[in-house]
C-alpha cells in the first residue's frame, strides 16, 4: 500500500507538472502572439519616409504638410528620427476645432449611452464634456475653460487623452494635427502617437514626450492641465455629477484658415516654458 501511495503521488506530481508547463507555454505563446501582432500592425502603417514625405527645399529639411507648398514643415532642428514617422496626410486633414459648439446635458442624453467615455474639464462653474468618440474624429479641440485657453486631445492609436493649458505667458497657442504619428520603442512601449503643430510658430509637438521636438519652440513643454481640473469619465457620471456641463456638439467642421497671426517674440516662452 505504501508503494502504491508513493507511486500515486509521483503520478499526480508528474501530471500537475505537465499541466503547469503546458499552461506556461500557452501564456508565453500568447504574449509572443500579441507582440508579433502589434509589431505586424505597426509595420502595416505607411512609413512616411518611404512615401517621399521628407525632402529638401531651398536648402532646408522639410516634411510634407499638404498639397500647397506653403504648408510644408521646416524640420532643420528636429530631434526625432524620420524613419519612425507614419502616414503624412497633411496638416489640415483632421478638423481640430477652433471655435467648438456645445449642447446641454438634456440634449446630449438622447445620443450617448451611459457607458460612453468622456474627457471632462472643470473650473469654477464652467464644466466642459468632450466625448472620446467625437475626439477620435477631431483629435484636438481648442477651447476655453472659465475664460482660460485649453485644449482637449485624444489619440486613438495610443488610446491616450488629456486636457492641456494653451496659455504660455502672454501668448496663446492654437494646436492642430500634422497628419503624422510617431513611435519610439523606448517611449510608452512603442505606442504610435499623433504629432501636433501650433499655428502661431508652426513648431511640431509629440505629446508622448510632452514637448515640441522641432521648430522655434523646440523643447518647450506641453502643459497638462492640473489633474484636479480634468478627468476621464463615463456619460453616466457626467450627467449624474455635472448636470450643468456643456457637452461638445457632434459632427462639427470648419473652413480651414489660410493664414494665422504669428508670434513675433518667442524669447519669453523659451525662457519660462522650456
Amino acid at each position: 500500500m505504501k508503494e502504491q501511495a508513493v507511486a500515486f503521488v509521483k503520478v499526480k506530481y508528474t501530471i500537475m507538472k505537465t499541466l503547469f508547463l503546458s499552461l506556461l507555454i500557452l501564456v508565453l505563446a500568447g504574449c509572443s502572439t500579441v507582440k508579433e501582432t502589434t509589431e505586424h500592425t505597426k509595420r502595416q502603417r505607411p512609413l512616411a519616409y518611404l512615401n517621399g514625405k521628407f525632402f529638401e527645399q531651398d536648402g532646408k529639411k522639410m516634411m510634407y504638410g499638404g498639397p500647397d507648398s506653403t504648408q510644408h514643415f521646416i524640420i532643420d532642428n528636429s530631434s526625432l528620427v524620420n524613419e519612425q514617422f507614419h502616414y503624412g496626410m497633411g496638416r489640415e486633414a483632421f478638423p481640430a476645432l477652433l471655435k467648438p459648439e456645445f449642447i446641454s446635458i438634456s440634449e446630449a442624453n438622447a445620443f450617448w449611452p451611459d457607458s460612453a467615455r468622456f474627457l471632462l474639464a472643470y473650473s469654477g462653474d464652467d464644466v466642459k464634456a468632450y466625448s472620446v468618440k467625437d475626439l477620435t474624429r477631431h483629435e484636438v479641440v481648442n477651447d476655453e475653460l472659465n475664460g482660460h485657453p485649453i485644449m482637449a486631445a485624444y489619440c486613438i492609436l495610443a488610446d491616450l487623452g488629456a486636457v492641456y493649458d494653451r496659455q504660455y505667458g502672454d501668448e496663446i497657442l492654437t494646436f492642430a494635427l500634422s497628419g503624422y504619428t510617431y513611435f519610439d520603442k523606448e517611449v510608452w512601449n512603442g505606442l504610435d502617437g499623433f504629432v501636433l503643430w501650433d499655428r502661431e510658430t508652426e513648431s511640431l509637438w509629440w505629446p508622448l514626450i510632452g514637448k515640441a521636438f522641432s521648430g522655434f519652440l523646440k523643447d518647450v513643454k506641453l502643459q497638462e492641465l492640473d489633474r484636479s481640473q480634468w478627468k476621464d469619465i463615463t456619460w453616466r457620471e457626467v450627467k449624474k455629477s455635472y448636470p450643468n456641463a456643456k457637452v461638445l456638439k457632434s459632427g462639427q467642421d470648419y473652413e480651414r484658415p489660410t493664414s494665422w497671426n504669428k508670434i513675433e517674440d518667442i524669447d519669453r516662452i523659451l525662457k519660462n516654458f522650456k
